[in-house]
């Protein structure tokens, strides 16, 4: 599996489904539990930037406060995460999943392919598994149920 692919793709689709959806369209709630489109991007960017902590982690270097509120709270980082970003208009949070994304792929080539193969790498994820799987099934498959969502909310709006 090629990691760095696998993390282009995930955001191409995301971007795909969200370039197609106008931003005064994002704070209608109910697209996902209570949450709005901009509420699912809340919580993508969190992600990535855990992702992005993840990755700074493995290459030695730099404080990791966002894998460190992700371990430490658990369930409620969702809702910490989204809740937090709510004063951030669309554009904003749009901006800030940007920037994740962008920061997680300029620090992974720093990884050579055989560290994202090795299991126990991340040992509070489970000692059995993988940085890919972490990417594959916590980034990757997050983007996808989360973008399939949206996309069932802008079919709606289409009518």
């Amino acid at each position: 599996m090629n990691a760095l692919d696998v993390m282009k793709y995930g955001n191409r689709t995301v971007m795909n489904v969200l370039d197609a959806l106008p931003l005064e369209k994002w704070e209608a709630e109910g697209v996902c539990g209570i949450w709005s489109v901009k509420n699912i991007v809340a919580h993508l960017a969190s992600y990535e930037w855990v992702l992005a902590d993840i990755l700074r982690q493995q290459t030695g270097g730099g404080a990791t406060p966002h894998l460190d509120a992700y371990k430490r709270t658990g369930m409620a980082f969702n809702d910490e995460q989204v809740d937090s970003r709510k004063p951030m208009s669309a554009a904003e949070t749009l901006a800030e999943y940007k920037a994740a994304h962008a920061d997680v792929m300029a620090l992974a080539p720093a990884l050579p392919a055989e560290r994202f193969r090795e299991a126990g790498t991340l040992p509070w994820y489970g000692a059995e598994y993988a940085l890919d799987d972490y990417i594959v099934y916590a980034i990757y498959g997050h983007k996808r149920e989360h973008i399939a969502q949206v996309n069932v909310y802008r079919d709606l709006l289409k009518g």
